[in-house]
């Protein structure tokens, strides 16, 4: 959320951010709403300034003039609730405008859809797809690893299930992301998959993005698609020490997608899946632009690292405007190579958000004999399964089937250098 008299006095650098996001939001209407608010307040201020008057004239009053003094009062009162009521409905009209203001985004974000994103560089050599090799699916099918149909007869499309060393090897993943993000610094939690709306809202999840997210109607609550929605709202509410920043999460949750509006798009094997696992990097850290890009350096290049641990060839991609979302100065994604696709697939999405979402959720810190101000948010993907099962399956396969194991990883298998099938 950006502050209204920041929209008010930036009114053209917030037009064109509606513009190059492709955000459904009428400006001027949010502006003529915050008028209206002004109005009332105003109007508000007035009926209490003259009922405080009336009030202090009561006393004095001759014992033919306070019954009249006394009946304005009321009057007055009754007007009073009426302003109120008014103007609780004002702020309700302007706030969800204001839910929908995007950020500012980086002046070196590319303007322009998914095709207009821009590359910044690639680390490893694709491998080049031949003749007997395998996709996912196949590996998984061939080596007893997973199944797709008697979970999806059970809980419906595009649910899964894995198997003996897929099982593992998940684990493995998880262990190798988290004790590296842990020998940097960050703290290791777990976080529930379920909040409350005001969570979501906070993140910008809501209002728009309703339709990719459960609904717990008894509880009235909804699952989850991100450890930071949890990690984000963890410090609502307080006023923290300057000196305890930067928070640095690495987030542990399962998690869970709708995937709406998705039918038809990879819903072969674990690409587009509604249950999944993620471990999300969340940085809470001083207001300061320059401290806010170490991080966004910082968590991207951890990213980086765990796939270089993997030996997973990847490329960074700067995303342009309107695929960045709404609340993100700057997203840069990770896409990691799939040879039986010939393509790179989105791993990983690093995002940087000022104090955007920190105004949302009420995250402030204070420096000592200074007022409370709002923190800057971040946060990236550090590793999320099944999906970047995927690249590593394909890229890692032999020839017969089985799929090495680079040798940061081995320790989490027991030392094994190849996983085989059951039997094998």
């Amino acid at each position: 959320m950006l502050d209204i008299h920041f929209i008010r006095e930036h009114v053209d650098e917030v037009r064109r951010a509606i513009e190059v996001k492709q955000v459904d939001l009428d400006l001027d209407r949010l502006l003529s709403e915050h008028q209206a608010v002004v109005r009332q307040r105003q109007a508000l201020d007035e009926l209490n300034r003259e009922s405080n008057e009336n009030a202090k004239r009561v006393p004095s009053a001759s014992p033919d003039e306070r019954p009249q003094l006394i009946e304005r009062g009321r009057a007055i009162g009754a007007e009073i609730r009426e302003a109120e009521q008014a103007l609780r409905e004002a702020e309700a009209r302007l706030n969800e405008l204001l839910l929908l203001v995007p950020n500012i985004p980086d002046p070196e974000a590319p303007v322009g859809g998914e095709e207009d994103s821009v590359e910044v560089r690639r680390w490893g050599t694709p491998r080049e797809r031949v003749e007997g090799m395998r996709d996912q699916v196949e590996l998984l099918e061939q080596n007893g690893w997973a199944e797709w149909e008697r979970p999806s007869r059970i809980a419906g499309a595009r649910n899964y299930m894995l198997k003996g060393q897929a099982v593992a090897l998940e684990m493995a993943l998880w262990r190798l992301a988290m004790d590296m993000l842990v020998a940097r610094g960050f703290t290791a939690v777990t976080v529930p998959s379920v909040a409350r709306e005001a969570a979501f809202i906070g993140t910008g999840h809501f209002p728009t993005g309703r339709d990719q997210v459960y609904y717990l109607q008894e509880d009235d609550l909804y699952l989850s698609g991100t450890a930071e929605v949890l990690a984000n709202s963890l410090h609502s509410g307080e006023i923290l020490a300057a000196e305890s920043l930067p928070i640095r999460y690495a987030a542990f949750s399962p998690c869970f997608r709708r995937e709406a509006g998705s039918a038809g798009r990879d819903v072969r094997g674990l690409i587009r899946v509604h249950q999944f696992t993620k471990i999300e990097q969340y940085v809470l850290c001083a207001a300061d632009r320059d401290e806010s890009a170490r991080w966004f350096a910082t968590i991207l290049g951890n990213a980086e690292a765990i796939l270089q641990a993997l030996e997973i060839p990847y490329r960074v991609i700067m995303t342009a405007t309107a695929d960045m979302g709404t609340g993100k100065v700057r997203m840069w994604d990770i896409e990691s190579w799939v040879p039986s696709e010939g393509r790179y697939r989105e791993t990983h999405s690093c995002s940087e958000l000022y104090d955007w979402q920190a105004r949302r959720s009420d995250l402030r810190y204070r420096e000592t004999g200074e007022r409370p101000k709002f923190a800057y948010t971040l946060n990236n993907t550090a590793l999320a399964t099944p999906r970047i099962m995927v690249p590593f399956l394909e890229n890692h396969q032999l020839d017969d089937g089985d799929v090495a194991i680079p040798a940061a990883l081995r320790p989490y298998l027991l030392g094994a250098e190849t996983m085989r099938a059951a039997g094998a």
